[in-house]
């Protein structure tokens, strides 16, 4: 049998509660001893959980739950920030030890990594895919102290499937022609891309689990559906899915939010509240070796409406001060349409590209005398980057971020 004819080898390599085993990877004597551990915003600021430990997780913790709900409901729980340079880097170790032993490795986010192994029978001389998915698992957790599981099959649908139940710091490999087989044992709404609404949808039309819309034909799914939608889900119940992975994919943006403890109401508050999100955002930019033609800043006003406005420029920048002084004034632009209490605030960056190569001066528009983003801009960046790492995230920042009396 030819290469080609072989069944596709994808894995998913997810890590378990990312952002709670780097964050006790990151203070072994505080967080690292915490059994009960919630990360994300603080309760007092509105926050939200970013990530809870499993022990957490029995008393019903979900990510992106109220952080004060989530503390009434686990009171023992010991509440952290989100480590994000931490987690960065930390990704950065993990794709580095997949690329290692996998030809193709994607990223899918900060704490996933889909791999095609198709091919490389020869290889791992014959090893079952379950054999191999353990030896990269393990390789992971000795060289970066992170636990991942792993989901494996001849897709990546079936491969993000199978993790669910490889969880925690497992393997589960469907095997290929399995794959009916494995989808039957599932509810509908667990394939990604069919959302509540879908849901109610299908539930309308008798069909809840997975056998449910087996039972029809493609026909009559297109029928109820319409052509796409009933065609799509036809193959994804069956396990189907032709999707490539794709190892020149990049993060698609970067971004900062902050949720206020009480509404804020002034210009110059919220400028210095912005200063903190453009700090850590660039920080974050830099750290993953990149650069942004995009600027958006986001406000929830207090009475929940959400708006943004947005700027790209004609050549990606990284640094601090042209950041903040574009999203100051889209700040600004929001303000002036409408005034009232901002409930929250947050900037992204988008449009990313690798900061690779000599840096460039970049411009606004080529009439400009100035350019936007300087060397001294790039060099700052850098030196301030470098402090951080050897003293800590807070060890350097603006002075105009610092309360009065320590300015």
């Amino acid at each position: 049998m030819s290469d080609s004819a072989l069944p596709r080898r994808i894995l998913l390599a997810d890590c378990d509660a990312y952002f709670v085993q780097v964050a006790r990877l990151e203070d072994p004597e505080g967080a690292g001893k915490e059994r009960y551990l919630i990360v994300g915003g603080s309760a007092q600021s509105r926050g939200v959980v970013t990530s809870a430990s499993y022990e957490c997780r029995r008393f019903g913790i979900r990510s992106g739950m109220p952080m004060a709900r989530a503390l009434r409901l686990c009171p023992r729980a010991v509440r952290v920030g989100v480590p994000r340079g931490a987690c960065s880097r930390k990704h950065g170790e993990i794709k580095a030890v997949l690329q290692r032993l996998s030809p193709l490795v994607e990223p899918a986010s900060i704490d996933e990594f889909y791999l095609d192994l198709s091919g490389t029978e020869g290889v791992y001389a014959g090893l079952s895919l379950s054999d191999v998915a353990t030896r990269i698992r393990l390789a992971v957790l000795e060289e970066t102290k992170i636990n991942v599981s792993v989901g494996g099959g001849t897709s990546r649908l079936v491969a993000k499937l199978a993790v669910r139940k490889a969880k925690p710091a497992g393997v589960h490999v469907v095997a290929p022609g399995q794959e009916l087989e494995f989808m039957k044992t599932l509810e509908l709404a667990a394939i990604p891309g069919i959302g509540p609404k879908l849901q109610e949808r299908l539930r309308r039309l008798g069909m809840v689990s997975i056998p449910d819309a087996l039972q029809h034909s493609r026909l009559t799914l297109e029928g109820w559906l319409g052509d796409g939608t009933g065609g799509w889900l036809y193959e994804r119940i069956r396990g189907i899915d032709h999707a490539h992975v794709e190892t020149g994919r990049e993060a698609k943006s970067l971004s900062h939010e902050e949720t206020f403890p009480r509404d804020l109401h002034d210009d110059a508050s919220l400028e210095t509240e912005l200063l903190k999100l453009v700090v850590a955002v660039c920080g974050d930019l830099r750290g993953d070796g990149l650069r942004a033609r995009t600027i958006t800043v986001k406000l929830k006003d207090a009475d929940f409406r959400i708006r943004s406005a947005s700027r790209t420029l004609t050549a990606p920048v990284q640094s601090d001060r042209p950041v903040y002084d574009i999203a100051r004034e889209l700040l600004a632009k929001l303000r002036g349409k409408r005034r009232t209490g901002e409930r929250l605030l947050g900037v992204a960056l988008s449009h990313l590209t690798a900061a690779e190569g000599p840096d460039q001066l970049t411009l606004l528009d080529a009439s400009e005398e100035s350019p936007l983003e300087t060397a001294r801009d790039i060099a700052l960046g850098k030196a301030l980057d470098d402090a951080r790492r050897r003293f800590g995230r807070g060890a350097v920042v603006p002075g105009r971020i610092l309360p009065p009396h320590e300015a």
